[in-house]
């Protein structure tokens, strides 16, 4: 921990001795130990470290930025010279700055030390489940890893920030076979802090091997109709993600594409929807405690009750609009859950789909959608049927908030996020 405060140190003051008016320095540390499973097979075990620096500089409202790894005297010599000069290069702008205070703190999260022996023994206990509960997976690649690290940050405004944590990660990749006959790739993964669990009953890994292993045999859509999709958390998640970004974030906001640029503190969604941003929740995993602009993480909600509570700005689009900035960076999504069990608002559907993956481009401004939904299943009649082969689905985001059915009971923490199924009406499905 002192050597990446000691650097960050070094460089906050070559920065200011370079003619800064303000600047930035974060210096982290990793060191990761990763197991590889190729093919079903253990590959590989080795380590891993990376010191990755990164600064920041105004000067005259001019900003320059740069990173590296390394952190010799030369390096950091040349790398300052680099930033001040991409500065010289920028255009000005009043917006640009820094959080305005700052103090020191440190903070430990997750689990630093790895037990390396317990985690290779939960690795081949994951193989082993997969094998046993599931043999028509093949497992195409298996990463799990401990990560440890030291971060320090510090600023003009008197922020020193240091984060000393570390957390574990399981990535799967892996499809079903049976004879000549395959599913789709699938993948699915959680980061924890503790060994305490089975790797397999993580975030939503075993619910996506049975449903991949479902997926061998698939039929195809017929026909066109409008109807109810059931999205799993993973989906629901990304789909919110990209929500958000079209209708909050900086560059819909800034250049007033954003449908809802005029929406702040009215009903966008269903009274049901709440979207938080905790990265203090107990079921984050080293969830974020200080932002690059030098803030001090806080909660918020952007969603609540249906209302929209903010944008998610950063500090420089807050100062160019005027609006609040986002106080944290916009990761550990929070859906809180519903009233209703997984099969108690399936069983309510009378046709439609449950969506495990959806593949398509970006929402336009107005927030239309359109592409295939992957890993999907048909429902009709309240109940799960047919695998289905790659199906069109479309609509408007923004209709689809307000068509909401409902949020399950259960929810699915993978130690990044914390969400539910969630059941929409109103949407455009399509086979051949």
């Amino acid at each position: 921990m002192k050597e990446t405060k000691d650097t960050a140190r070094r460089v906050l003051a070559a920065l200011r001795e370079a003619g800064a008016d303000e600047a930035s320095c974060s210096v982290t540390e990793t060191e990761t130990r990763e197991f590889n499973v190729d093919g079903g097979k253990g590959s590989l075990f080795r380590g891993l470290f990376d010191t990755p620096l990164r600064m920041t500089v105004f000067k005259d409202r001019r900003r320059g930025t740069v990173g590296l790894n390394k952190t010799d005297d030369e390096s950091i010599r040349q790398a300052v010279e680099d930033c001040m000069a991409a500065a010289a290069a920028a255009e000005p702008d009043e917006a640009w700055g820094l959080a305005e205070t700052g103090d020191e703190r440190t903070f430990l999260e997750g689990a630093p030390e790895p037990e390396l022996d317990r985690f290779f023994d939960r690795t081949s206990e994951l193989m082993d489940d997969i094998k046993a509960r599931y043999p028509k997976i093949l497992v195409e690649q298996m990463i799990t890893e401990h990560k440890s690290y030291r971060q320090t940050y510090v600023n003009t405004s008197g922020a020193e920030y240091t984060t000393v944590g570390g957390e574990y990660g399981v990535s799967v990749m892996f499809s079903g076979h049976d004879g000549d006959k395959s599913s789709s790739f699938n993948s699915a993964g959680a980061v924890f802090a503790s060994l305490d669990k089975k790797l397999i009953d993580l975030g939503s890994i075993d619910a996506d091997l049975a449903a991949t292993e479902k997926q061998i045999d698939t039929l195809p859509m017929e026909g066109k109709f409008v109807g109810t999709v059931v999205l799993t958390p993973g989906c629901l998640g990304e789909c919110m993600d990209s929500l958000l970004g079209s209708f909050t974030g900086d560059s819909a906001i800034l250049d007033g594409s954003s449908i809802w640029k005029d929406k702040l503190g009215e009903k966008v969604a269903d009274e049901r929807i709440t979207v938080r941003f905790d990265p203090f929740d107990e079921r984050i995993v080293c969830g974020e405690r200080f932002t690059g602009e030098g803030y001090l993480s806080e909660p918020c909600d952007v969603i609540k009750d249906g209302v929209l509570e903010r944008f998610m700005l950063s500090r420089f689009v807050s100062k160019k609009t005027g609006f609040d900035r986002l106080p944290n960076g916009g990761s550990a999504m929070v859906i809180p859950a519903g009233d209703k069990t997984l099969d108690e608002l399936i069983a309510g559907v009378e046709r439609g789909i449950l969506v495990g993956r959806f593949s398509g481009g970006a929402p336009s401004n107005a927030g239309d959608f359109s592409g295939v939904a992957k890993n999907s299943f048909l429902i009709e009649n309240g109940k799960i049927s047919s695998a289905l082969s790659e199906t069109m689905i479309s609509g408007n985001l923004a209709e689809l908030l307000r068509s909401l059915v409902g949020f399950s009971k259960e929810t699915v923490a993978d130690g990044a996020s914390v969400l539910p199924w969630g059941v929409f009406t109103g949407v455009t499905i399509s086979g051949k």
